[in-house]
């Protein structure tokens, strides 16, 4: 099991790779008007679907270990929903697919930095935070 917890925590630091990459891009095509293309799709639902599996892998190792003996301590509870809120908002950008483009790229981009928080959020909630 302590595989799965390696890549549930060396998963996150992908996401924030392409997290970044998604915040350049965004913030740029809303500045400069830019046209809302297949890329942008492509890195919305990227970083969506990274969320995704860092939730699925975090679920998995949450309800093996914690049936195993474990448990479900209040911290490890509060990191699963935080992550699921997170996950869900990263999702939000495919509720604009035919408002303007000016529009995607603002909406995308605070879905994408309000994700980002909450997983910052979430991750600070475990003993030893982003040290681990």
């Amino acid at each position: 099991m302590q595989i799965l917890l390696l890549i549930h925590s060396y998963l996150r630091w992908l996401i924030v790779i392409v997290a970044v990459v998604a915040i350049v891009k965004f913030a740029l095509g809303w500045l400069r008007g830019g046209a809302f293309k297949g890329m942008d799709r492509g890195l919305a639902s990227g970083f969506s679907g990274l969320l995704d599996l860092q939730v699925t892998l975090g679920l998995i190792f949450m309800l093996w270990t914690g049936f195993a003996g474990v448990g479900f301590p209040m911290v490890r509870i509060e990191h699963a929903t935080t992550m699921i809120i997170a996950a869900v908002i990263a999702h939000l950008p495919a509720r604009w697919k035919s408002a303007a483009d000016k529009t995607r790229f603002r909406n995308t981009l605070f879905c994408i930095l309000g994700a980002l928080l909450l997983v910052y959020v979430g991750v600070m909630r475990l003993p030893g935070g982003w040290s681990r």
